[in-house]
């Protein structure tokens, strides 16, 4: 019969990698999360393979004191709380103090930082969790994170992996979604020494919208705005004419998070259900803003799943926003019938073309309608009618 034994710290240190870091993506979520905390007014990512090869984070936040920089790199040390009663109103993207020491567990790294104000920074570089240089040095205020060889002591992990191209789109997903979410911060994001996204500080969304999205797609975006019972839903949402083949462009954010809330991405959908065929999706941005005592992000180890303290309430709102903005007059026209048949056609072109002459006789007989009576609708496909004839 095996032992009982306490593991040792470099093993506790993988199995808790894994469950933070999946994959190069992971780590870059997880790093730019951190620079948002730290007050970054720019941040830049450099990739090489998608970032499995290298990815780099540096950002102009406020810094890590050079005697608090090894600390940083220990599991659960954290600036971000300090009492059981910041654990129950969590305003930080971050908060555990897990990400940095599990991505250095299981990469070659190199931390560097220079908080405001300090005359140098201070680079720390290591493997495997471990510190084996320590260096004071010149450094631009703030911090950055360079991380190699993501996975070289954790070979399991690493034959997961994907192409390098397939890391990369997983990464430019994340880091579009944190751009969403924060416009107000500078992105540039570069793989192999390209440009593969540039995001400028922003005055909003729409205009951030443009920079990820693209310009001719943010222009026809409509404003989403609605507030009620401390819940505020804000952003843009596609007319029902532009759509994608994936969800991948439903962003959706909790106070400054984003998330993947299957009753929250379910409510959004239920909005656009009378609109688009089943395998078309919108594209979507919505911000969803209420009192961190009514969200626990304390759910999963990525942070990507919420709970709600009133989540039909939060759902609701997140439905009836979108409808809103889907009912303006402009995003689904109709035609006004009564009992006159089809409405009278204005119009000097139309009034032409309505003096042509006739290609076909008048067909004898009462005139019917081609499917009878309808009687309803199957599905949001099938149209049921009925007609008089045999």
């Amino acid at each position: 019969m095996t032992r009982i034994r306490r593991l040792p710290d470099h093993l506790v240190n993988k199995i808790a990698a894994g469950e933070v870091v999946e994959r190069p993506a992971s780590a870059v979520k997880e790093l730019v999360e951190n620079a948002v905390d730290a007050a970054a007014r720019s941040i830049l990512v450099d990739l090489r393979d998608g970032g499995a090869a290298l990815l780099r984070v540096a950002d102009d936040g406020v810094g890590i004191a050079a005697e608090e920089l090894p600390l940083a790199l220990e599991r659960h040390a954290t600036s971000k709380l300090a009492s059981d009663a910041d654990l129950e109103a969590i305003a930080t993207l971050g908060f555990r103090g897990e990400a940095l020491a599990a991505i250095c567990a299981v990469s070659r790294f190199g931390v560097t930082s220079r908080a405001r104000g300090a005359a140098e920074g201070l680079r720390l570089c290591g493997e495997g969790g471990e510190v084996t240089q320590r260096l004071a040095v010149p450094a631009e205020e703030g911090t950055s994170v360079e991380v190699r060889d993501l996975f070289f002591n954790t070979p399991a992990r690493l034959k997961f992996l994907k192409s390098p191209a397939a890391e990369l789109a997983q990464s430019l997903r994340a880091l579009a979604q944190l751009a969403l979410a924060h416009p107000a911060i500078q992105l540039r994001v570069t793989n192999n020494g390209k440009g593969a996204l540039t995001a400028p500080a922003a005055k909003d969304v729409r205009e951030r919208a443009g920079a990820v999205w693209g310009w001719d797609v943010a222009a026809r975006l409509l404003p989403v705005a609605h507030a009620e019972h401390g819940v505020q839903v804000s952003g843009l949402a596609s007319p029902p004419d532009l759509t994608r083949g994936g969800r991948d462009d439903i962003v959706l954010v909790v106070n400054g998070r984003p998330v993947r809330d299957p009753g929250l991405l379910q409510a959004t959908l239920d909005a656009y259900r009378p609109l688009l065929p089943r395998d078309r999706f919108p594209l979507v941005v919505l911000a969803i803003a209420l009192p961190e005592a009514d969200v626990d992000v304390n759910v999963h180890p990525t942070k990507a799943w919420v709970r709600f303290r009133y989540p039909r309430l939060v759902y609701e709102m997140v439905a009836s926003a979108a409808q809103r903005a889907l009912k303006r007059p402009a995003v689904v026209p109709g035609l006004d019938v009564g009992t006159g048949g089809l409405p009278e056609l204005r119009g000097a072109g139309l009034a032409a073309v309505a003096e042509q002459p006739a290609l076909f006789g008048e067909a004898p007989g009462e005139a019917r309608p081609l499917f009878g009576r309808v009687l309803g609708q199957v599905q949001d496909t099938f149209v049921v009618s009925a007609s008089d004839a045999e």
